[in-house]
């Protein structure tokens, strides 16, 4: 086979890999890169829906955005909830991980109902516990009335309203956590434990000298995703409290919601999508670059 049937034949498998691609490109193109591309010009225009043509006012939007009592207590509320369920979340599904990570009888069956949540519909999730959290006939309240605990309005004040939803977010989440920390505890070599036992080392030690530091990767892993899906969090708040009572649940992606969808203001919303797509990136790149170097690999 000369060179030039070489180059040919090349050429032919590598057009032939980019046609079975193309579907996928054209699809990312048309509903990812250039819906992302649009809002981004849209930030800069100032535009009400069926109220006359889009106007354009340079960095007007995000001078609004940025001088704005809601966005501020938007973001706020975004972080109150990443921070309330991120670390909880995970510090629960590590535990359940390491006492599910033995020989069990069922074992499959734990997994499987721990997992069952993360894959239902978060609609039906929702609903669900808005009657768990029913003030009158709710399962929260009976529990609490049990152990001759009031009765709490979870969804109506404010100073309960994010906590109930944290934990709604945290129970939702623990499933796929536990999942990923189980098979990061099996991909362990078990001759690290034999070697730290013949040490003297006792659960303790073997727990924080080695399980944690070679988990450091599972850790990480989890941490990035779910600092992600915090800061997107919109369905379990649109079914539950619609971002009230009074603003305590309007995160920064309800916020943006009501903006581009209840209010028509399209540019005004896209210069959001754009602060939080900016914000989530700078989170990412800072975890990555402080926890990066802590992450032990084998």
């Amino acid at each position: 086979m000369t060179t030039r049937q070489i180059k040919k034949r090349e050429l032919k498998d590598w057009l032939q890999g980019y046609a079975f691609l193309a579907p996928s490109f054209i699809f990312l193109a048309v509903f990812t890169y250039f819906p992302v591309l649009y809002a981004f010009v849209l930030s800069f225009w100032r535009w009400r829906v069926m109220r006359g043509e889009p106007t354009f006012i340079g960095l007007g939007n995000y001078e609004f955005l940025f001088t704005s009592e809601d966005f501020w207590q938007a973001m706020w509320n975004t972080f109150y909830f990443a921070g309330g369920s991120i670390p909880t979340g995970m510090a629960i599904a590590l535990v359940i991980a390491l006492m599910l990570n033995r020989p069990l009888r069922g074992l499959a069956i734990y997994r499987t109902a721990y997992f069952l949540p993360t894959i239902t519909s978060l609609v039906a999730v929702s609903v669900v516990w808005l009657w768990i959290y029913h003030p009158d006939v709710g399962l929260a309240n009976y529990l609490l009335n049990l152990v001759g605990l009031p009765s709490v309005r979870w969804l109506n004040e404010p100073r309960s309203a994010m906590p109930a939803l944290i934990i709604l977010g945290i129970w939702r989440g623990l499933g796929y956590n536990v999942i990923i920390y189980l098979a990061g505890l099996q991909n362990i070599p078990q001759h690290l434990y034999e070697a730290a036992k013949i040490d003297g080392a006792n659960r303790w030690q073997l727990f924080r000298h080695v399980t944690w530091p070679l988990l450091t990767p599972t850790s990480f892993f989890i941490l990035i995703i779910a600092v992600i899906n915090s800061f997107q969090s919109f369905t379990q708040i649109h079914v539950m409290t619609q971002g009230g009572p009074i603003g305590s649940t309007t995160v920064i992606v309800y916020y943006l919601y009501q903006q581009a969808f209840q209010q028509f203001t399209m540019g005004y919303g896209s210069a959001i999508a754009m602060v939080l797509f900016a914000m989530i990136l700078v989170l990412t790149i800072i975890q990555m670059k402080v926890l990066g170097p802590r992450v032990h690999y084998q």
